[in-house]
Order: C-alpha cells, then sequence, then structure tokens
C-alpha cells in the first residue's frame, strides 16, 4: 500500500488515477474520437509500440508519448517495456480496464463480452510470441507511415490481426496478418492489391514456412481467390534461403504445383529490410519462380478470377474471435481535434 493514499480523480505515486466513479468522469471528459480509435486498435492487434503507434497516428514521438501518458495515468492503456539484449526497448502499449470499458460501452456489451481480461492483456509481455506480434504490427504500421508520407497517393485500406484473420480463416490457413493496399500514379488508373502476410524473425525452419503454402492453395481453391501471400524475412540472406526452397517441391498437399514457387491460387513473393528504400510498400518484392525485377506492393495484384461455386458445407462467415468487432478499425486515424463519430479525414502532418 503506498504510504499516502490515492485521492479520487489525483494520480498516485505512480502517476496514474484512482480506480473509481471519478476515474470514469475523467477520462470521458478527455477522451477524443483518436483516442477511442487507439484503444480499439489495442485491442484488434494486442500490443503496439510507441514508435508503431507515432507511425500510425501522430507527427512527432514526443506528442505520441504525451497523449499515450494522459491515457496511461487515466487506465485507458497499459504499458511495459521488455528486456532488449542490447540499449533500451520502446515502451509497449496495451488495453486496460478503463479503455476496455469505453470500448464495451461503445458496443452496447460487457466487459467480459468484449474478451476483455486484464491479465491476458499484459500477458503477451512474458510471451515468446512478443516479438513476433510486434514485429508483424510494425511490418503494417510501417505501411501506415508511407500512406500518411504519400500525401494521399497511397493508402493501406484495411488491416486484419493475426487473431481476427484466424476466427475467419483458421480452418485453412493463419496468416500474421492480411491488408489492403492502394497506390495512386500519375495518368493512370490506381493500382491496389490484397494480401495475406507471413512475418519471419529468423526462428522457424524452412521447410516449415514452405508447408503453410497448402493451406493458401486450399483457401483459394475454396474462395476462387488468387490472393498475394507475402514472405517478409529478416536478412537478404535468409530470403535468398527461402527462394533456394521455392524453387524446390511443392509441399504436401498440393499434387497440381510443378514446385513451391508455382502453386495454383497462390502467387508468393519475397523481400527483407533494405531490399528497398521505401520500404514494404517500394519496389522491394521479388515474385516466386523468376529472377526479377522486385516490384512494389500495389504492382503484386494477380488476374482477376472468375467467382468459385458454391461448396457443399459453405455457410456464412464465421464470427471474429475473442470479442473482436465485426468490422475492424481503420488504420487510418481520424484527426486528433474530431469529436467522437466524426468520419475519418487523415492528415497530413497530424500530431
Amino acid at each position: 500500500m503506498p504510504p499516502y493514499p490515492a485521492l479520487p480523480g489525483r494520480p498516485r505515486t505512480t502517476g496514474r488515477l484512482a480506480r473509481g466513479p471519478e476515474l470514469a468522469a475523467s477520462l470521458a471528459a478527455r477522451l477524443t474520437a483518436r483516442d477511442r480509435w487507439l484503444l480499439r486498435m489495442l485491442h484488434e492487434h494486442r500490443v503496439l509500440t510507441t514508435t508503431q503507434i507515432t507511425q500510425l497516428a501522430f507527427g512527432t514521438t514526443r506528442a505520441a508519448s504525451a497523449r499515450l501518458t494522459t491515457l496511461y495515468q487515466h487506465r485507458a492503456i497499459d504499458r511495459f517495456r521488455p528486456l532488449a539484449p542490447a540499449g533500451s526497448a520502446p515502451l509497449h502499449w496495451v488495453l486496460d480496464e478503463a479503455g476496455a470499458a469505453v470500448l464495451a460501452a461503445e458496443d452496447g456489451i460487457t466487459v467480459a463480452e468484449l474478451g476483455y481480461r486484464r491479465d491476458r492483456a499484459l500477458a503477451i509481455a512474458l510471451s515468446a510470441e512478443l516479438a513476433h506480434t510486434t514485429g508483424a504490427n510494425g511490418f503494417f504500421t510501417a505501411l501506415a507511415a508511407a500512406a500518411r508520407a504519400s500525401s494521399g497517393q497511397a493508402a493501406l485500406d484495411c488491416w486484419w490481426s493475426e487473431r481476427r484473420c484466424a476466427g475467419v480463416w483458421g480452418d485453412l490457413a493463419r496468416p500474421d496478418g492480411y491488408g489492403h493496399w492502394t497506390q495512386h500514379s500519375t495518368g493512370t488508373a490506381p493500382a491496389s492489391t490484397d494480401f495475406f502476410l507471413e512475418y519471419d524473425n529468423g526462428t522457424e525452419n524452412l521447410a516449415r514456412l514452405i508447408a503453410k503454402l497448402a493451406g493458401y492453395r486450399n483457401l483459394a481453391a475454396r474462395t476462387g481467390i488468387p490472393t498475394p501471400v507475402l514472405f517478409w524475412l529478416p536478412t537478404p540472406r535468409r530470403e535468398a534461403a527461402l527462394r533456394t526452397r521455392l524453387a524446390g517441391p511443392p509441399p504436401h498437399g498440393t499434387p497440381d504445383a510443378a514446385s513451391a514457387a508455382a502453386i495454383p491460387g497462390v502467387p508468393v513473393a519475397t523481400a527483407a529490410p533494405g531490399t528497398a528504400a521505401g520500404g514494404p510498400a517500394g519496389a522491394a518484392w521479388l515474385p516466386a519462380g523468376g529472377p526479377g525485377p522486385r516490384l512494389r506492393l500495389a504492382q503484386l495484384a494477380p488476374a482477376p478470377a472468375p467467382a468459385p461455386a458454391p461448396q457443399p458445407g459453405d455457410g456464412p462467415p464465421a464470427a471474429p474471435p475473442g470479442g473482436l468487432a465485426w468490422y475492424p478499425p481503420d488504420p487510418a486515424p481520424p484527426p486528433w481535434h474530431a469529436l467522437p463519430g466524426t468520419p475519418v479525414i487523415p492528415e497530413a502532418g497530424d500530431d
């Protein structure tokens, strides 16, 4: 117990407000539309670092840190800093109890129905999946940052979390994320592509990565949609090793494929940090089965396919898992000064 009991509405010695009715009232008076959007992003994607939140919604790290501190003090979000092999890791942010109560109230459900428990939210701090989760999230926040810096010439239109993907396609494939990217070019029609992300941090056997393509083949066969599968590798050397495997025999369950790089309905491309100045949005992607050149993300869209015939057993889509909303939050935040309920209109340099 602290030497001086916290008063309602006053910070504890740790800088956080005491729990109670006064906390809810104080938080309600401060929450903007962007704050509520951020709470929903943390619920959808589990954990985001200060750097990633800055990429998503703020002009500077200083502005992001100031706002995050205010939300932390009001128990809308919580934070931890994992041990780093060298130097200091960035602060990692998760949804806290007051923030979960806000989302539940917005959806007209209870916190339990939202699927939130504080111990589970903080369990990611000790999970072996932390580096993989933040790495995959960082891929998408890099795309969001590229879109914000493009003056309206690019957009990350959709970003589904690993949990949402598992809830919808988990019986066939379990990508680390799903996205939709659009790129505008002068004098041409906008180019866009859907994609599945397979984020690799170098800890998984390459044969296991190749084996995942069988699930994507089954998913493409069921939906009739040939969605690119993007492997983001940690180093160019790791990418080269995977490409050697892709040129070899196909995985079990793909009898109609000549090689792992030529599975019908499963276009594959690979990239690694440093392969393009524009990061994952730039000309970083090398399609499997060919020598190049590397393509921009929006150039990876496959040719349209005919709509598939209904299959026996096909039914309505499964509900999202863990209390997630039917529709994921928009990757682009509302303006910082917007009132709750305001439509999203991204602003360049918003801080």
